[in-house]
């Protein structure tokens, strides 16, 4: 019954907050549309079609655009909330980006106008992915299925993508971050997991219950057979993101943001700063040269389904 009432209650709160959003967004491009802009880089990815989505990129080709053409762009991408914003043939699974950045001369009055409304954005942002997670209490498989009910063809990544204003910076250059994500765990923490997964007694396709039930019990098998003090780690390998890394040279300190979409740049009038703003090159695989990549521990992997590792 609580759970019931949780999803009925978070109905009303998820429409609602949307539709705040909503608002509060067009008010954030009509003020950014009459302030006066002082350049603009937005810079165009492919598209990634319907059933492409698990390929794996070797090569991003780069459509850079500036000034006038790269905000308007990049003020839709803030209101490109819908699967039916994209073209027919373009996946809704895949996450779309525009990297970039909006800069922007301002009085100190302008400034707290915008921040105040970037702030309230950010915060109907956050509200709104704790409402689908938290607060509803349905499920990670019923997600999906609880968003689309009430705002149809929601792409749900854009909607809790936060917007990442700056002060005075005096450069804003780009790139690309190719990480895994790593997570150290215990025998101990594998086999619990392992155990709940097995004592579910759901089915996980391509798998029947019974085919499931008795994969996770060979897993809990082999990994009952390590040593209790085996090292194991979940190494994950994440998909290309574009960042941005900005230079403050007063206080003579890089700052690095994702930037999934264009960070607005607000540059005070008695600053008198006008950053330089970099390219986005474009990407690929073979060229990435590290110039620190720490000496890792060699690995063998354990359960090739979960990413899992052992250091030997």
């Amino acid at each position: 019954m609580r759970i019931f009432m949780n999803k009925y209650l978070s109905i009303e709160s998820l429409t609602n907050c949307f539709k705040k959003q909503e608002e509060k967004l067009a008010e954030l491009v009509r003020l950014l549309t009459d302030y006066n802009l002082i350049d603009a880089r937005a810079f165009e990815l492919p598209k990634i079609e319907k059933g492409a989505e698990h390929e794996q990129v070797t090569e991003i080709i780069v459509n850079p655009l500036s000034g006038k053409e790269a905000l308007n762009i990049g003020l839709h991408f803030y209101q490109k909330l819908f699967i039916h914003h994209n073209n027919p043939n373009i996946s809704s699974k895949a996450a779309s980006r525009l990297p970039g950045a909006l800069c922007f001369t301002v009085n100190h009055q302008q400034h707290k106008e915008a921040m105040e409304i970037i702030d309230e954005v950010n915060q109907l942002k956050i509200e709104l992915e704790n409402i689908v997670t938290k607060e509803s209490g349905v499920s990670k498989e019923q997600r999906f299925e609880f968003v689309h009910e009430h705002l149809r063809g929601l792409i749900t990544l854009n909607a809790y993508r936060t917007i990442t204003p700056l002060l005075n910076p005096d450069s804003i250059n780009f790139g690309w971050a190719n990480k895994n994500i790593i997570n150290k765990l215990t025998k101990q923490q594998v086999l619990e997991s392992l155990e709940k997964s097995h004592n579910a007694g759901r089915a996980v396709p391509p798998y029947s219950s019974e085919q499931w039930t008795a994969l996770v019990a060979l897993e809990i098998t082999d990994i009952k057979k390590l040593p209790d003090d085996v090292v194991l780690k979940i190494k994950r390998p994440v998909k290309v993101q574009p960042i941005t890394r900005v230079w403050y040279s007063e206080i003579q300190k890089q700052v690095q943001y994702a930037c999934p979409i264009p960070v607005i740049v607000f540059c005070t009038e008695d600053k008198k700063i006008e950053p330089k703003l970099g390219t986005l090159s474009n990407y690929n695989a073979n060229a990435i040269k590290h110039r620190h990549k720490p000496k890792a521990k060699p690995l063998e992997l354990v359960i090739p389904r979960l990413h899992l590792y052992r250091e030997i």
